[in-house]
């Protein structure tokens, strides 16, 4: 069983429009409802695949029941704790040829009892675990060291980790050493205090990395490809064109594509081709996580590494 465990859940909202203009009425081309927080799209990618997954974290109010039934609609498994305040409404505006803006919110409030009950929950569901997949920002009252103690107890139990996370939250929790981290440029930024500008100081960042937190890399370079380090390969993971319809929850396909590797006991290697695949796929789709599952599967032989 492969756990998902998201403290901010959200669901994704994206409309489509030709043009944006403020002080007018704006009709959108087409809209989609997606996933919207990063672990739990890992969930409902692999549940497209029928992949049995356990999404774990904290739910609220109308919006987390919605998300958690289209959660179950993919046959994926749920015990979120139920907290104050409401599960996350992201809004996605793409605007063809131009570009996309995400408008967010922060409504969840979390206590000592919900994080109390959730430690319980998360203990009992790491028995036979294969990995776990845990990501996102971190909501009210939730501690900035959740993450590191998630992955320290995960790591005692012997189940892989995969932590994707920004700021401050990525900061701390890369402390306990999660098995592989994905962080983009931006994040990357975060973990040393500068962005590399050449794809040769993004492969030795990785490196700096990959030896510090004993973690393997995967960089992700948005159209320009991916260089992962692991402990014994690295790779460039080599840009493919696609018509891009929305980027959101693309990368949380490669986050997907590298636990299908540990539930499958497959190489990274693997979970690199398939994770990238998938991010492909969504890409190609207006729904945030979402995609047609032949695209996939057609773009699985388009996914080419060199060793570097």
């Amino acid at each position: 069983m492969i756990i998902t465990l998201t403290p901010n859940t959200g669901i994704d909202h994206t409309l489509q429009l030709s043009s944006f203009q403020l002080n007018t009425t704006l009709r959108s081309i087409d809209s989609a409802w997606g996933m919207g927080g990063k672990a739990t799209d890992v969930s409902w990618i692999l549940g497209k695949l029928g992949i049995s997954t356990l999404a774990l974290g904290f739910a609220a109010g109308p919006n987390g029941r919605r998300m958690e039934n289209m959660l179950h609609e993919r046959g994926v498994e749920t015990d979120f704790v139920w907290v104050n305040g409401e599960t996350r409404l992201n809004s996605i505006i793409v605007v063809s040829g131009q570009g996309q803006s995400t408008i967010t919110s922060s409504t969840l409030s979390v206590s000592p009892q919900h994080l109390a009950e959730f430690a319980a929950r998360y203990e009992a569901a790491l028995e036979g675990a294969s990995c776990v997949v845990m990501g996102g920002s971190l909501p009210s009252g939730v501690p900035l060291e959740f993450y590191a103690e998630a992955i320290r107890q995960a790591r005692e139990h012997g189940v892989p980790v995969i932590f994707d996370s920004s700021g401050a939250a990525l900061v701390a929790g890369v402390k306990s050493h999660p098995n592989l981290i994905k962080p983009n440029l931006a994040e990357l930024g975060d973990l040393l205090g500068f962005t590399p500008t050449s794809q040769s100081e993004v492969q030795q960042a990785a490196k700096k990395l990959r030896e510090e937190f004993d973690s393997n890399v995967i960089i992700t370079l948005g159209a320009e490809g991916a260089i992962a380090v692991f402990d014994t390969d690295s790779y460039f993971i080599h840009p493919i064109s696609i018509p891009v319809v929305s980027s959101a929850g693309a990368g949380d396909g490669v986050l997907a594509g590298m636990a299908l590797a540990y539930f499958r006991q497959e190489s990274l290697d693997y979970g690199l081709k398939h994770g990238f695949a998938l991010a492909g796929a969504i890409l190609r789709t207006l729904a945030t996580a979402d995609f047609v599952t032949e695209d996939y599967q057609e773009l699985l032989p388009d996914i080419h590494l060199s060793p570097l």
